[in-house]
C-alpha cells in the first residue's frame, strides 16, 4: 500500500511511521534461507545454536530494523467478553463501522478477525480531498483482529505502546510453533528476521546491499534450503558481526531518538516481551558479545512456560 503524505502526521502520532516507510522498500522474503535458520532455533533458550555459539534477535535489532518504540505500555488488552469491553458497551461491529465507515462483507470475516485483502482493496489508496475522518480510517496486516479497534479510537496514544517488544515477541513465539510443533507454514515478522540475517551475516547478503538507509531492513533475494542449511553448518564466529551498528555508516543515518537512553537501556534486559496472549522472554543475557559483553559459561534456560504453568497450579491449589 502506498505511503501517502496525508498519513505522515498519524503514523508519527502511532509512533509507526519508521515502519511505514518500509511499505514500499520491503525486500522480497527467501524463505528457504529463513526456514535453514528457523531450523536452528531453540524455543528453550529464544536463541540460534550455531557452531560457533548462540546469537538471537533482540530489542537493539528491532529499533535499528524497523524503527519501531522498545519502550512503554504493554500491547495487550481483555478480550473476554470483547463485544461488550469496547467503548460504551457497543456491539463490536457496530464499532467497528463508525470508526472506519464501512462493513465487509460475511465471506471476509473469519470469527473476530478480517482479511487483509479487503482491508488493502477498500482503503488502498488515499482518495482526493480525503478528510481528517477519511484518513483516520487506513488500516493493513494477513487477517486483522477487531481487539485492535480500542487502539485505533485512541491514535493519539499508540505512540506509547511498545510496538517493538510486540513484534519480538510475535517473532519468538512463531519461530517456536515451527521448531516445537513442526509447523510447516512460518509466518510473523519475517522480514525483521531475514534482514538481521543479513546484518549480522554477511555471507549471506544479496548484491548490492551495502547501500543502506533509515530504517535499516531493505534488500531482496537469496539461495535455496539445502545451500543455506550448508552454509549455515560451516559457519564460524568470524563469519558474524556482533556489533554491526556501531559503524559510522550507520551510525549516521539512525534516526536520533533510537538512540535515547529511554530507549537503548532496555535494549540488554532480560525481561518479557508481550503481545496480548504471547509472552515470551528475552535471553539477552545468553548473547553478551552482541553488547559488547563476555560470554559466561551456558546457564539453564529459563522456561517461561512452566513457570506460568506453576503460577495457574498455584492459583488452582492455594
Amino acid at each position: 500500500m502506498r505511503l501517502d503524505d496525508r498519513y505522515v502526521p498519524y503514523l508519527q502520532m502511532a509512533g509507526l511511521y519508521h515502519l511505514a516507510r518500509l511499505n514500499d522498500r520491503w525486500f522480497r522474503l527467501d524463505e528457504p534461507l529463513v526456514s535453514a535458520f528457523v531450523e536452528r532455533w531453540r524455543p528453550e533458550t529464544h536463541t540460534f545454536h550455531m557452531s560457533f555459539g548462540e546469537c538471537t534477535i533482540t530489542l537493539q535489532d528491532v529499533a535499528y530494523q524497523l524503527g519501531l518504540p522498545v519502550d512503554g505500555r504493554y500491547v495487550s488488552g481483555f478480550l473476554t467478553d470483547f463485544h461488550v469491553y469496547i467503548d460504551g458497551g457497543r456491539p463490536a461491529w457496530q464499532w467497528f463501522h463508525e470508526l472506519l465507515g464501512v462493513l465487509p462483507l460475511a465471506n471476509q470475516i473469519q470469527k473476530f478477525a478480517v482479511n487483509c485483502t479487503w482491508f488493502q482493496e477498500t482503503f488502498g489508496e488515499c482518495p482526493e480531498g480525503a478528510d481528517e475522518e477519511t484518513l483516520f480510517a487506513d488500516k493493513s496486516g494477513n487477517r486483522i483482529h477487531i481487539r485492535w479497534l480500542p487502539f485505533v479510537a485512541r491514535l493519539e496514544e499508540m505512540g506509547s505502546y511498545n510496538w517493538g517488544s510486540a513484534a519480538l515477541a510475535w517473532l519468538y513465539r512463531c519461530m517456536c510453533r515451527v521448531a516445537n510443533r513442526h509447523v510447516v507454514k512460518l509466518a510473523g515478522p519475517l522480514q525483521l528476521l531475514q534482514s538481521w540475517i543479513f546484518w549480522r551475516f554477511p555471507g549471506f547478503r544479496p548484491a548490492g546491499y551495502d547501500a543502506f538507509s533509515w530504517p535499516l531492513a531493505s534488500s531482496e533475494k537469496g539461495p535455496r534450503v539445502q545451500m543455506a542449511r550448508l552454509k549455515i553448518d560451516l559457519l564460524q564466529a568470524r563469519d558474524f558481526i556482533w556489533m554491526p551498528y556501531s559503524t559510522p555508516d550507520v551510525l549516521q543515518v539512525v534516526h536520533p531518538e533510537v538512540l535515547e537512553p529511554r530507549h537503548t537501556m532496555l535494549w540488554w534486559c532480560v525481561t518479557s516481551l508481550i503481545y496480548f496472549a504471547v509472552v515470551e522472554w528475552h535471553q539477552v543475557d545468553r548473547v553478551l558479545p552482541q553488547f559488547g559483553g563476555v560470554q559466561p559459561p551456558p546457564h539453564p534456560a529459563l522456561n517461561i512456560d512452566f513457570l506460568m504453568s506453576q503460577e495457574a497450579s498455584e492459583r488452582l491449589c492455594p
